[in-house]
Parts: C-alpha cells; sequence; structure tokens
C-alpha cells in the first residue's frame, strides 16, 4: 500500500487528535479548530474566558492527545521567573554550578491562570515563546523542536489579575475564548462525568514527530502575493482604525498567514483562500490592539475594530 503524501498524513493527523478532543469538550469545535490552526501553524495560544468554561479541560486533553512531554504551571502572585525557566544549583562534589531546567523546558506548557502572577514573572516567558530558548547566567538553553503554550487567564477585570503587557499579548499567534455552550451539550456534559471524567480515558493518538511534520506540511501550503497584499491590508487598516491606540505590529500579520496555511491544509486545500483568512482574522489580531481610553468608556472593543475591518477592505477576487 502506497504511504501517503505528507501533506494528506498531516492533515489526517489534525484530524486524528480533533476527534480525540472532541471526546472530552463538547460543543467546542471552533475552539479546537483554533487551537489545532495554532500548533500546526507553530504559534502560541491565550485562552480567555470566565472560570468553569473548559479553559484547562481543553489544553489537558490536546496533551493528552499528544505522546508528548506536559508541563503545567500554576501562575500566582509569589510565583518567580526562576519557578518557571531553571535555577543554578551549587554541587558541592564538583563544587560547580549546575543548571537545573524548570517546568518551561516541555514539549507542550500550560501557563494556567497567567494573568494571576506579576507582570515580572509573566515576562519571563517572553524569550522562550519568540526564540525558543531560554538564557541564564549568560547562558543559552535550547527548548524542544516541538515547543507550544497555551495560557489561559481570566477577564482582567477580575480580583487578582494582572494585565498582559502588549509585547507579551504580540507573543501569543492566538486569542480566544470558549464560550458557554448549549443547554444541550451541557447536559451532556454532566451526563458524561456523572461517574469519571472522559479525559481519564484519553490516549495519545499522536507524537511530537507527527506535530513537526504537520508544521512543515504547513509551511508549503501556497499564499498568493494577493492575499499576502490582502492580509497586509486588514492589518495595516488596523494602525489607522478610529479608537485604535495601537495597531497590530507586522508579527501579527505573520501569524495571519502562517494560521490560515494550517486552516487550509486542515480543509484540504493545497492554497489559502480568503476564507481562511477571514475566519481566523478577531482571534489572531485583536488581542494585539491597544483601544484609546475613550474608545474603551464609549464601549468600543478590539473585536468590534476587527470585525468592522474585515467588511470595509476590498476581499481580493
Amino acid at each position: 500500500m502506497a504511504e501517503p503524501a505528507p501533506r494528506e498524513k498531516a492533515r489526517h493527523t489534525c484530524r486524528k487528535i480533533a476527534d480525540n478532543i472532541s471526546r472530552v469538550m463538547r460543543g467546542q469545535s471552533a475552539a479546537t479548530r483554533k487551537l489545532l490552526a495554532a500548533l500546526a501553524s507553530g504559534g502560541h495560544v491565550l485562552l480567555e474566558d470566565y472560570p468553569g468554561t473548559g479553559k484547562t479541560t481543553l489544553a489537558k486533553a490536546l496533551a493528552l492527545s499528544l505522546d508528548a512531554q506536559f508541563k503545567r504551571i500554576q501562575f500566582t502572585p509569589d510565583l518567580l521567573p526562576s519557578d518557571i525557566l531553571g535555577v543554578s544549583v551549587y554541587h558541592q562534589r564538583e563544587q560547580e554550578f549546575r543548571f537545573v531546567p524548570g517546568p518551561v523546558f516541555a514539549n507542550i506548557v500550560l501557563a494556567d491562570e497567567i494573568n494571576r502572577a506579576s507582570p515580572r514573572t509573566q515576562s519571563a516567558l517572553l524569550e522562550a515563546m519568540a526564540e525558543g530558548q531560554v538564557s541564564a547566567e549568560g547562558q543559552r538553553h535550547p527548548l524542544p523542536a516541538m515547543f507550544f503554550v497555551m495560557a489561559t487567564q481570566n477577564p482582567v477585570e477580575f480580583r487578582g489579575t494582572y494585565p498582559l503587557p502588549e509585547a507579551q499579548m504580540d507573543r501569543f499567534a492566538l486569542m480566544f475564548k470558549l464560550g458557554y455552550v448549549s443547554p444541550e451539550e451541557e447536559v451532556a456534559i454532566m451526563t458524561a462525568q456523572q461517574q469519571h471524567h472522559p479525559i481519564e480515558d484519553l490516549r495519545p493518538c499522536a507524537t511530537t514527530a507527527d506535530v513537526l511534520e504537520v508544521q512543515q506540511a504547513v509551511r508549503q501550503v501556497r499564499v498568493s502575493d494577493e492575499l499576502k497584499r490582502y492580509m497586509v491590508e486588514l492589518v495595516n487598516a488596523t494602525r489607522h482604525a478610529p479608537g485604535v491606540q495601537l495597531g497590530a505590529s507586522p508579527r501579527g500579520s505573520l501569524a495571519l498567514m502562517k494560521t490560515a496555511q494550517a486552516l487550509a491544509l486542515m480543509d484540504g486545500l493545497d492554497f489559502v483562500a480568503p476564507e481562511q483568512v477571514r475566519e481566523v482574522a478577531v482571534a489572531v489580531l485583536a488581542h494585539r490592539l491597544v483601544m484609546d481610553p475613550q474608545a474603551r468608556f464609549a464601549g468600543q472593543t478590539a473585536t468590534g475594530v476587527i470585525e468592522e475591518v474585515l467588511k470595509k477592505v476590498p476581499v481580493p477576487a
């Protein structure tokens, strides 16, 4: 039997992972699709929603679906950067300091309730997320080739939270909410968890090597010059939109292209279509905007700005 083409194999891997996650996350197919698009494009994800909506469960379901090293970091006000990155410990016998890696040295890292920690601790993830490495005491320590950060946060209006700085928000390829499921799905969730949690039955269905192959296949998906121009025009429009103090950065353009490539692969296409760009534009760009205080007080939101930009910028034929 012939070996499937790399692109078809990658699409099959994504489908297996999505099906595995759906055994736990009912009614969240759209959120799962965005999560897998971020993973396949090599980006990182920030899940923001109210407590109890399943943010941590979604992250754990993905981790358990992969045969990979998984570490969970519970962010608290007293957490220190060294608790995340690692610390040098003195070995008396050898009479030297040795670096002991922290929990960030894993394939999948869950930064749970990231905005509960101080900005100093939040910034410990900046270099790791942007460059795939940790610098400690003048030494560079590379992270695994397959490195994926899933962070969760409660809305910043909640007590005891610290809003993430703009530079940190820009490191996340996507930010999205899960929202509440339908009453029928909520009843199904209650029934499924009446005896035990379905997540206990999850088993790995893919490996880190499979994910790296998916990421390689995503990079091969074609993006026309016209569509690149369309994405740049969308991002550029956010910089001049009324009520926006700071628009999306060029990193936003790159994230939009890579995530759209991942969606196209999952949809069975060899090229990116405008539909994939428009589908993911809000999740990729909205969290990168800084709204003017007056616009915020007037009820204007970054999501609303992106939706308006999508209406105004012409879609390439």
